[in-house]
C-alpha cells in the first residue's frame, strides 16, 4: 500500500506582519549633525564680533570727514555791561542745519560701504551677521559724534569770546543737533545688507518630495 499524499503546504504570507525597522537614532553631542552645528555657530559669533569691530571703527574716518566737511557757524562776541555776550553773526544761516545734515549723508554713505563690504564678504549671512552690522554701524556713529566734536572748536563758547575778543568772528563748537543722525548708519546698513540678501543672496535647494504610486 501506499501512503496518502499529503497537500503541500502553502507559502506562509508575512505580509500582515510585516517588520518595520526604527530610525537610527539621533547621533549625541559626541558626533554627527549637533557637532557641526556648535562650531559652526561658534565661528559665526567669531566673525560677528570681528565684524562689529571692524565697522565701528569705520567712525574714525567718518568722524574725521565730518570735522572737514561740515560748515562752520559763524559766532561773534560781545561785552555788554561787563558781561560777554555771544550770538550768532548770520541769524538767518543755515550752517547748524548743514552740520546736522553733512553727518547724515556721510553716515549713510557708510552703512551703504560697510553692508556691500560685508555681503561681500560672507554672502550666506545670518543672524549673527546682521546684529554685528547694526551694532558696529551704532557705535561707529557715536565714535565719529564724539570724535568730530573733539577736533572742532573749543567747546566753552564764553572763554572762546574773551580769547578772540570783541567782535571778531569765531567758529562755533561742532555738535549734533538732531540726534536721531545716529541711526543713519545702521539703519542704512540694515536695509541694503536685507536688499542685496534678498537679490543675490544664496538660495536653499527645493526639497524633493516622494512622488505617489
Amino acid at each position: 500500500m501506499t501512503a496518502p499524499l499529503t497537500p503541500p503546504t502553502p507559502p506562509h504570507n508575512d505580509s500582515s506582519h510585516q517588520v518595520w525597522q526604527a530610525p537610527p537614532p539621533a547621533e549625541g553631542p559626541a558626533g554627527g549633525a549637533d557637532e557641526q552645528d556648535g562650531p559652526g555657530m561658534k565661528t559665526e559669533v567669531r566673525e560677528a564680533a570681528v565684524i562689529t569691530v571692524a565697522v565701528a571703527l569705520g567712525g574714525v574716518l567718518l568722524g574725521l570727514l565730518w570735522w572737514w566737511l561740515a560748515p562752520h557757524v559763524p559766532l561773534v562776541g560781545d561785552e555788554v555791561d561787563k558781561s560777554w555776550v555771544v550770538y550768532l553773526k548770520d541769524s538767518e544761516g543755515e550752517q547748524a542745519i548743514g552740520v546736522d545734515g553733512t553727518f547724515t549723508l556721510l553716515a549713510l554713505a557708510f552703512g551703504l560701504v560697510s553692508a556691500v563690504a560685508v555681503f561681500l564678504l560672507r554672502r550666506r549671512g545670518g543672524v549673527p551677521l546682521v546684529v554685528a552690522l547694526g551694532v558696529g554701524g551704532l557705535l561707529g556713529s557715536l565714535l565719529a559724534w564724539r570724535l568730530g566734536v573733539w577736533l572742532g572748536p573749543e567747546s566753552d563758547v564764553l572763554a572762546h569770546a574773551k580769547a578772540v575778543g570783541k567782535g571778531v568772528t569765531f567758529s562755533a563748537p561742532l555738535k549734533l543737533s538732531a540726534r536721531g543722525a545716529l541711526l543713519a548708519w545702521p539703519l542704512a546698513a540694515l536695509l541694503v545688507h536685507l536688499g542685496l540678501t534678498a537679490l543675490f543672496g544664496p538660495r536653499d535647494p527645493e526639497t524633493a518630495y516622494p512622488q505617489q504610486p
